[in-house]
């Protein structure tokens, strides 16, 4: 470690003697393992990569979520991928916010995630594209010849991969790429929010009038857009791809998009295809449009959803569960990873935390934590990037993200939830249907879409958006019929509940007790044994 110990001396007050020597030992096992996780196929045959903690925080901003902060934190023996600011494409100065921290993560072989804005904006914001021609304009034209500040997905293709490569030809960038050529992994993530043009609009749009008229059906305008979407933000990426200086940079490259995923809210109402691209056989593109998607497991401040209720994070996942196979066969790379958010907005009114307290409940770290824990084990993904405001503080946010990082950790801590991680299958509830039946696809009809098991403490059915579910369970099953064990996991948002009454299908009923932070069951078929894990 003659390295490390230099680039420990080089770190100084940095890390605040927050690292020390002993610690080398726990740091290079814990690298080790991130390494391992970050780089593991969706279908190694040693089963699936353990996760990961993330943020979208970069630390920027003085004392938030920087790499000095994510460096002591490994140190500590966390298991965190690494996140950095995307430097823009013009920035030649902040060198102190990465030189030292690149360096260390090089020394460690850790892998690298990049976490910007979404690419595609200089197309709208840069004059040197907006103010082009229309016939060579990447963003919308009317029928009268006005552009709007929009991208189009049948405008010229070339000012997507050439604006791609500006993000990837920054001074430095291409120096962090000198101070670590062989990156195992390095993500480039997209806060992908850009206005775009939607199918519904595609007759605004004179390049679509042009090649498909008027009078058009829905599907075959989400086609177009899905297809045209696919292949420029391939082009945007190919770009970015072409302007890496190091080939271990290129070749381990994957680009990563904020809710670059199917629809949560399919089914929710009648009219939840307007906010999709959905098309016969394909839930959404993004699959082919992204190597990754980051997806939101929120309860947003700006609309009803709760941890505790039917429109929630916990009920609308399990919509991502058939989404997420068919991602993974179109596209057998796909990183899927969650992001988690809380709706903490404290300076406005519709702040979470306040509309919680005003039902007289507190939305403390370890219910945030029970909730997305229940993401967690529904959707196995490769990482949790949890989301705070870029200006947010380490001291006012990092109660909530402990509870992140102890959920993932617990995951290679403990040889029960790692094997089951690893190797079991989800188990479905077959006994009701998923509450959001609105006007399903063909081919979601059937699906497995419900895996809430039931409980004694389930209101009477039906159920509305606004039904109270006092405990979250779910179960993932191991083995064969007459050896199979279970893990089960609950958590109850609004209190803890003692000696619930959980049905796990093709078993039978189990008492537990259940906390709003969630507890983990062990369950062997052979002599009905039951044990708390958690």
């Amino acid at each position: 470690m003659g390295a490390f110990s230099l680039l420990l001396a080089m770190v100084g007050t940095l890390l605040a003697g927050a690292w020390p020597a002993e610690a080398a030992s726990t740091v290079d096992r814990v690298a080790r393992e991130i390494r391992a996780e970050a780089t593991r196929g969706n279908t190694d045959r040693g089963g699936r990569p353990l996760p990961l903690a993330a943020h979208w925080n970069t630390g920027q901003r003085p004392n938030g979520f920087d790499p000095a902060y994510q460096l002591r934190m490994i140190a500590r023996g966390h298991h965190l991928l690494p996140w950095l600011q995307l430097p823009s494409p013009d920035q030649t100065e902040g060198l102190e916010y990465y030189e030292i921290p690149v360096r260390m993560m090089a020394e460690l072989r850790l892998p690298l995630s990049f976490v910007s804005t979404q690419w595609e904006h200089r197309l709208t914001d840069d004059k040197a594209y907006f103010d082009l021609p229309a016939d060579r304009n990447p963003n919308v034209v009317d029928p009268e010849g006005k552009v709007r500040r929009e991208v189009c997905p049948f405008g010229p293709v070339a000012p997507w991969r050439a604006v791609g490569q500006q993000w990837t030809t920054s001074p430095i960038l291409r120096l962090l790429q000198l101070w670590y050529p062989n990156p195992p992994r390095v993500l480039f993530i997209s806060n992908n929010e850009h206005s775009k043009l939607t199918w519904s609009q595609v007759e605004q749009s004179a390049r679509y009038l042009e090649r498909h008229g008027k009078g058009r059906n829905d599907t075959f305008k989400r086609q177009v857009v899905a297809e045209g979407w696919i292949e420029r933000y391939r082009a945007l990426q190919a770009g970015m791809r072409d302007g890496l200086t190091q080939a271990r940079w290129r070749q381990n490259a994957l680009f990563v998009g904020y809710e670059a995923f199917g629809p949560a809210h399919l089914g929710r109402w009648e009219g939840w295809e307007e906010y999709s691209l959905w098309t016969p056989g394909r839930i959404d593109p993004a699959p082919l449009a992204w190597d990754g998607g980051s997806p939101s497991l929120y309860t947003h401040n700006w609309n009803a959803s709760t941890d505790y209720t039917v429109w929630s994070p916990q009920v609308e996942a399990m919509n991502w569960v058939p989404m997420l196979a068919e991602a993974h066969r179109l596209n057998p790379r796909f990183w899927f990873e969650l992001s988690t958010w809380d709706g903490h907005e404290p300076t406005l009114a519709n702040d979470k935390r306040k509309v919680y307290a005003q039902a007289g409940q507190t939305a403390s770290p370890e219910r945030y934590g029970g909730m997305v824990q229940f993401g967690m084990w529904l959707l196995c993904p490769r990482a949790v990037r949890e989301f705070r405001g870029w200006t947010d503080t380490v001291a006012n946010a990092e109660p909530y993200f402990l509870p992140i990082l102890a959920a993932v950790d617990r995951v290679y801590h403990n040889p029960i939830l790692r094997r089951f991680w690893r190797q079991s299958q989800l188990v479905p509830n077959r006994a009701h249907p998923h509450p959001y039946a609105a006007n399903l696809p063909p081919d979601y009809r059937a699906a497995d879409r419900w895996f809430l098991l039931d409980t004694d403490l389930d209101p009477p059915r039906p159920w509305t958006l606004s039904t109270e579910i006092p405990v979250f369970a779910l179960a993932r099953v191991l083995g064969q019929p007459g050896g199979r064990e279970w893990l089960i996991y609950a958590h109850a948002p609004l209190g803890e509940r003692q000696g619930v009454t959980v049905t796990l299908p093709e078993y039978g009923q189990v008492r537990i007790d259940v906390t709003p932070a969630g507890v983990f069951y062990h369950l062997r078929e052979r002599g009905r044994r039951l044990q708390r894990v958690l």
